[in-house]
């Protein structure tokens, strides 16, 4: 089965943190947005993006735990063994992304896992595919008919 991901579309994220709040609703069981796996990097003045994990082939955070409390589980899902864990960061460090955080209450990382399959920020995000998931051909195609459709519009616009 072909490797799914979570993709922000930067135009169409507006910051709202609604998906940091599904996420530690969800993970978390608080409506915390430091509890969240899933973060939003605001890149004043031009927007905002959700970051979550990437899934990397290699991942460095993995290979960077000292402690190896980082495994690659099932689908590529980066788990973290919260027992092996003590908040080195050295993953943090790793991660090209920023997409691994310190969990504020445990000494632990908070990674994404996709809700395993069914992430509720996608489902709970109000702005129409501002959060997708699925393999990079379905969001890669996603975003193709996006930019046609506006582009289409721009041309009519003009015309």
């Amino acid at each position: 089965m072909p490797r799914r991901y979570i993709v922000c579309d930067p135009d169409r994220c507006l910051g709202c943190q609604i998906c940091e709040f599904a996420c530690s609703a969800t993970k978390g069981k608080s409506c915390d947005p430091s509890h969240s796996c899933i973060h939003i990097v605001n890149f004043e003045p031009i927007g905002s993006m959700a970051i979550a994990c990437v899934l990397c082939e290699r991942a460095p955070c993995v290979t960077a735990c000292p402690r190896e409390a980082l495994f690659k589980g099932e689908n590529g899902i980066i788990r973290v063994d919260e027992k092996k864990c003590n908040g080195c960061a050295w993953c943090i460090e790793a991660c090209k992304f920023g997409a691994i955080t310190l969990h504020p209450t445990k000494k632990a990382v908070a990674i994404c896992d996709l809700c395993d399959g069914d992430p509720e920020c996608v489902k709970l995000c109000p702005f129409e595919d501002a959060i997708a998931f699925g393999t990079l051909d379905d969001v890669a195609n996603k975003f193709k008919r996006q930019t046609v459709v506006r582009l289409l519009r721009e041309l009519i616009e003009k015309s």
